[in-house]
């Protein structure tokens, strides 16, 4: 590694999690605030949908899929989906009408505070989701510098989920 990033101390992980946060805000640099801030929140909303659906829909599956577990994930996978796709026709027509407003620089501008928004999120799910594996138990983790804030953020948005997928997460911070 170079000799910044050595004295900085930063490890691989960190600079992963930094990454991902400087290309969210990049890409949202370039696409803008409109369309950002309809992505954001129709990512808000699939996750809301799934979340809180998801159990209710799981009976879909039971022909295809014998454990319930894989059976509510995959309700939750295809109602993330789903929405996710609707979100994307709404900001296709939403944008044609935007484009006409002639918001310009400061629409980009704006967008990416929305980028570095989602950046945070996407990490912080990535961090909830290795909560389910033993990752948190290995050296590269603990020596992180930027991982517990995540974890804290991770643990934090399991107090949201709905009883019956709560109970699949163990993820406890690394203090």
């Amino acid at each position: 590694m170079p000799p910044v990033v050595e004295q900085s101390g930063l490890n691989w992980t960190d600079l992963v999690i930094l990454g991902i946060i400087v290309i969210s805000t990049g890409i949202s640099l370039l696409r803008g605030f409109f369309k950002e801030a309809i992505s954001l929140v129709t990512w808000i909303i699939a996750f809301w949908v799934a979340l809180n659906f998801s159990a209710d829909q799981a009976h879909i599956f039971e022909s295809l899929i014998e454990t319930p577990s894989l059976r509510a994930g995959a309700s939750f996978a295809l109602l993330f989906l789903v929405t996710l796709i609707l979100g994307s026709l709404i900001n296709k027509a939403m944008q044609s009408l935007i484009d006409f407003s002639g918001f310009g620089g400061m629409d980009h501008l704006l967008g990416m505070f929305f980028g570095a928004a989602r950046g945070v999120l996407i990490v912080s799910l990535l961090v909830l989701l290795a909560g389910l594996t033993p990752l948190p138990q290995d050296n590269w983790w603990h020596e992180s510098l930027l991982l517990e804030y995540f974890q804290e953020v991770s643990a934090w948005l399991t107090e949201y989920f709905p009883e019956h997928l709560r109970s699949y997460f163990s993820y406890t911070p690394v203090v």
